[in-house]
């Protein structure tokens, strides 16, 4: 009896190490600079990306001095965040009803783009009109095996990854940094991009550009699943040594 919780513990780590735990992430990896297409290339290092207007994207106007002009003006004294303030959401067929103007198309547009619109529809009424336009949910999620996986907003155009894992703390103990994925919506499209950051390179294919609707995945190692379990199998078995020294003591 006094050999059981030796016994034990070796019956435990075997069956442990005979399970497997699927990383869906950890195949087939690839490094970006022989992998990526003509097309893809593109797509993650376009030098002249501008983000586009989206449907229920929240937008505010600022005209300066004139309020009834504004919707979440960044020129009044009220909070004009995505949280409290106000905006217009763009509607299913891309557009928004602006004051005294009525309804304007603007999927599809750059912010500059819809300045200047704006800009052409307010100088009907007022002469050089200063206007702000804003975007307030632009954002790019992190999630998996960071410190603090979050939704991050941005008002760049461009952030670079590095950056935004700074940005949540950096990565948790069991991040696998082979095997770091990037979605990235273009139109119907998905295109997905693993980076390896644990090799030597080209340091622009790890710290690439990161757009609004972008998400980074940073998957686990393979061990965490193994760590977990024998946090539970450890006390359990010392428990068990605890009890057989006792028994044999008397």
């Amino acid at each position: 009896m006094k050999y059981l919780p030796l016994l034990f513990l070796l019956t435990a780590f075997t069956l442990l190490q005979s399970c497997h735990t699927q990383n869906v992430f950890a195949k087939n990896a690839r490094t970006a600079k022989e992998t990526l297409t003509e097309e893809e290339s593109r797509i993650y290092f376009n030098e002249d990306y501008e983000y586009t207007i989206r449907v229920d994207d929240k937008i505010s106007i600022s005209v300066w001095g004139h309020d009834d002009l504004s919707v979440g003006s960044t020129y009044g004294i009220y909070n004009s965040n995505e949280v409290y303030g106000k905006w217009l959401m763009v509607d299913t067929e891309g557009t928004i009803e602006v004051p005294r103007f009525g309804m304007m198309p603007v999927k599809g547009l750059t912010i500059p783009e819809l300045k200047a619109n704006l800009k052409d529809s307010l100088g009907q009424i007022l002469k050089n009109p200063v206007v702000d336009v804003k975007v307030l949910n632009r954002e790019i999620s992190l999630v998996g095996e960071f410190r603090d996986p979050a939704t991050v907003p941005v008002d760049k155009e461009k952030n670079y990854l590095l950056d935004m894992i700074a940005q949540v703390g950096g990565f948790d103990q069991y991040a696998n940094l082979k095997y770091i994925k990037v979605f990235r919506q273009s139109g119907e499209d998905t295109h997905i991009l693993t980076i390896d950051l644990t090799t030597k390179g080209d340091y622009r294919f790890k710290n690439i550009p990161l757009y609004p609707g972008d998400i980074v995945i940073a998957p686990s190692r393979g061990y965490k699943e193994f760590d977990r379990r024998i946090s539970v199998i450890i006390p359990f078995t010392s428990a068990l040594t605890s009890a057989a020294i006792f028994k044999s003591a008397f």
